[in-house]
């Protein structure tokens, strides 16, 4: 299932951060714990009732002057209208209504996306509620009251927020055709790897504000089949602070891999592989897609025979933290390798949706556990009693034990290492859930 997207959108200091942690619950605090994967603040899973959408906050630095701070909202805009579903317009109760809120709702207006307006620090509605009323003017429906701080009318407004969802959102998935995103820093070669695939040199890259995030999608036929490539070019940034850069492609890059079932990380041989690449790299991790590794401009790189394993080795450290990523070198430029990619992407997807059989696991476990005893812990041993896999894409396994405590991160990707040694699970991640289950349940 698509999830759809829902930006924040506001100026400085109106409490867009504090709202954005507040919908995403104390989770978005916590780092997680894999190896090289930094979770940034900048997007969230949220779940309210029976809905999930990914949450991005479009929010960035600070300018100095009224000027810049007009021209940030509008960019902040133009994200927000090019890739969310629906928008949350945040504004200031104690500020009150101010020019560059009329000039952004304009925009937003203009858009034709849903928008839902918050009031912001409308800490008593008692005193607050008779200029919660002059937002009225911003002519985008009606102004919920909000207290992001003290976590006041959160639940009305999401209320307000999921009744904007589109049941189609949810049929997207009926399209049987594989989705696979394209991301990685700007000028990569993105775009040029989709143009060289389509066989034509179309545009696929905009400026223009109200870019919609469909309009990135083209569809390649190789050998009879379809493919869907999402392409994350779609709306760059003409702004060079290096920060905004990073946040404005993280944004780009959740809302793709969201909807897609293979993730093409594109790296820059000339560059070589980068922390932004790491961190590119972790959001198609963290959601369990497929991934491959596609490193482009191979063309331009001077070669001996470890050239290769050398960029391999490199690629491997910087993202130690996946693995089973599969890698490949290609040129844009020339169409290098390009080809072989389509089979990548079909062994991937294969794998994404391979179902193993419980007596088989078990077979696997008992034979892993017997040449390598679980650890213990002040006496305690760990009994590890069953295993079955419950779903795919990714595929995700529950291990039944009798003490999830001792079941240390580095026995769990032992037990890993077993599965994929037996059935491969080329460039898709795997999911484990341990469970407790008391001996006398046996």
């Amino acid at each position: 299932m698509s999830k759809p997207v829902v930006a924040i959108v506001g100026r400085p200091n109106v409490g867009k951060s504090t709202l954005f942690n507040a919908l995403a619950g104390e989770q978005i605090s916590i780092v997680k714990d894999t190896p090289g994967v930094t979770r940034d603040r900048i997007y969230a899973d949220v779940t309210w009732l029976n809905h999930s959408f990914t949450m991005i906050d479009t929010g960035g630095i600070e300018p100095d002057s009224k000027d810049i701070i007009l021209s940030q909202m509008r960019e902040q805009a133009e994200i927000a209208i090019a890739t969310a579903d629906v928008i949350v317009f945040i504004v200031d109760v104690r500020q009150g209504l101010v020019d560059s809120d009329g000039k952004v709702a304009d925009m937003l207006r203009r858009s034709h996306k849903p928008v839902v307006l918050a009031v912001n620090k409308v800490d008593s509605f008692q005193k607050f509620m008779p200029d919660v009323y002059e937002f009225y003017n911003l002519g985008i429906g009606e102004p919920i009251p909000v207290s992001a701080a003290s976590r006041l009318g959160i639940g009305e407004l999401l209320d307000e927020v999921v009744k904007h969802f589109k049941p189609e959102q949810l049929l997207e998935e009926e399209d049987e055709r594989p989705r696979i995103a394209i991301v990685g820093k700007p000028n990569v070669g993105k775009s040029s790897i989709i143009n060289k695939l389509v066989g034509t040199n179309r545009v696929i890259v905009s400026d223009i504000a109200g870019t919609t995030r469909d309009a990135i999608d083209t569809e390649v036929v190789h050998n009879g089949k379809s493919y869907v490539f999402i392409d994350t070019a779609g709306l760059r940034r003409k702004n060079k602070i290096k920060e905004e850069l990073e946040r404005y492609s993280i944004i780009r890059t959740v809302t793709a891999v969201e909807r897609a079932d293979v993730v093409l990380v594109v790296i820059d041989a000339t560059e070589g592989v980068t922390e932004q690449d790491a961190k590119i790299a972790g959001i198609a991790h963290e959601r369990g897609k497929g991934i491959i590794i596609v490193v482009n401009k191979w063309d331009a790189i001077e070669k001996n025979d470890k050239t290769i394993y050398e960029h391999t080795k490199r690629i491997q450290e910087v993202l130690s933290f996946m693995p089973y990523a599969e890698i490949m070198f290609v040129s844009a430029q020339t169409g290098q390798r390009l080809p072989k990619m389509f089979d990548l992407i079909d062994t991937v997807i294969e794998t994404q949706n391979l179902r193993v059989a419980t007596g088989v696991l078990n077979e696997i476990l008992t034979e892993a556990v017997a040449m390598q005893q679980p650890p213990s812990d002040k006496g305690k041993r760990l009994k590890l009693y069953y295993i079955t896999q419950v779903s795919v894409k990714p595929p995700t396994f529950v291990i039944f034990v009798n003490d999830k405590e001792l079941m240390h991160f580095s026995y769990t990707r032992y037990i890993e290492n077993k599965i994929r040694d037996t059935f491969g699970f080329r460039g898709t991640a795997l999911r484990f859930i341990i469970r407790e289950r008391k001996e006398k349940e046996q």
